[in-house]
């Protein structure tokens, strides 16, 4: 891939004060605590937006949507700023667990694609600010996979027994299953829910491993030949092994939105606000993206970056929208559905 503009947008950035609504504000100092799921920022923008505002960024990360409401229901941490899913937006909104925006502080907002505000997950625009988004589909080692595939149900197939991995979160996998079946991913129904589920268990018995950011290490090595996962990692691990190949399965797939937030009873929500707007910024989001391979929501950012990629990583980056007409964005789903989906996922994972 071609990266001169990205590079040299990244080396304007070691100038003082490039990054508009970064330079020293008055009274800014302190720290600000981001979460973040892992593999998705570049850490060496940390060290910008200290030197730019005076603030101390503490990093930690989370795997999925449900390990940080736990942790955000447990009030075990003091966390200013967090980057969830979509439907988890709109949950963590039902519950009061959201600080709302001063969009006075975010400047850089005006850069957000229009596509990308007042979304269902966050109908009014006042908890959210989108960050990047992308699509699932299904990473398989060519060099040992030679089928075509085409379907979700190659996660089935027994050939691949003990060569196959599966995510370790409950609304990825079902959503996977329901869309194999030829149901809508945020179904309420209880039915189809446990229909998922069998699909699910008939799996497992074939399956190397759950996981999440492990998928890294286990195709890149050749460990493991086939699972799903995000098109943006798709793009990183394939720099490291050109034999994988990423393919979204002709049922449809899950299309996602995640954005940056402010936990309730954050002790630094202006500093949380002024990192917002660093990562809205159309240069901070180029090295995000040069990174992690997701197409931001920043729509300058994202039409420079998209003149440099080929058309295969075009259409992966950046899905179509033929792609987007048979894809689900997860929902916040009824209480009684989010119960019965915990409690089969323990079932199945015992």
């Amino acid at each position: 891939m071609k990266r001169t503009i990205i590079l040299a947008l990244a080396f304007c950035l070691l100038l003082p004060s490039v990054v508009s609504g970064c330079g020293k504000r008055a009274g800014a100092a302190g720290e600000v605590n981001v979460h973040n799921w892992g593999e998705y920022i570049d850490e060496s923008i940390f060290r910008i937006f200290e030197k730019e505002t005076g603030i101390k960024v503490n990093y930690s990360t989370f795997q999925t949507n449900e390990q940080l409401y736990a942790l955000l229901k447990r009030g075990g941490a003091n966390i200013d700023v967090i980057i969830p899913s979509d439907y988890m937006v709109a949950w963590l909104i039902e519950e009061d667990m959201l600080e709302p925006l001063d969009f006075s502080n975010i400047p850089n907002y005006s850069l957000v694609d229009g596509r990308y505000r007042n979304l269902e997950y966050d109908p009014d625009g006042k908890y959210s600010v989108a960050y990047m988004t992308g699509t699932v589909g299904i990473i398989y080692n060519s060099a040992a996979v030679t089928d075509e595939i085409t379907s979700w149900g190659s996660l089935l197939d027994e050939r691949y027994s003990g060569q196959i991995l599966m995510f370790d979160n409950p609304r990825d996998a079902f959503g996977i299953a329901l869309k194999y079946l030829g149901y809508n991913m945020n179904t309420s129904s209880e039915n189809e829910i446990r229909e998922a589920f069998d699909v699910l268990a008939a799996q497992k018995p074939f399956l190397q491993a759950y996981v999440m950011d492990q998928i890294y290490d286990k195709l890149e090595s050749g460990e493991a030949l086939i699972g799903p996962y995000y098109a943006g990692d798709y793009l990183v691990m394939s720099e490291n092994n050109p034999d994988l190949v990423f393919v979204r399965p002709e049922e449809g797939t899950n299309y996602f939105v995640d954005a940056m937030c402010i936990p309730k009873g954050s002790q630094n929500k202006k500093n949380a606000e002024l990192f917002i707007d660093f990562m809205c910024s159309t240069e901070i989001a180029l090295k995000n993206m040069e990174e992690i391979m997701y197409a931001s929501a920043n729509y300058e950012a994202a039409a420079i970056f998209a003149e440099d990629l080929d058309f295969e990583e075009s259409e992966i980056m950046f899905a179509s929208d033929e792609t987007l007409a048979n894809a689900d964005v997860f929902t916040h789903l009824p209480q009684n559905i989010l119960t019965l989906y915990n409690d089969l996922w323990i079932e199945l994972k015992k």
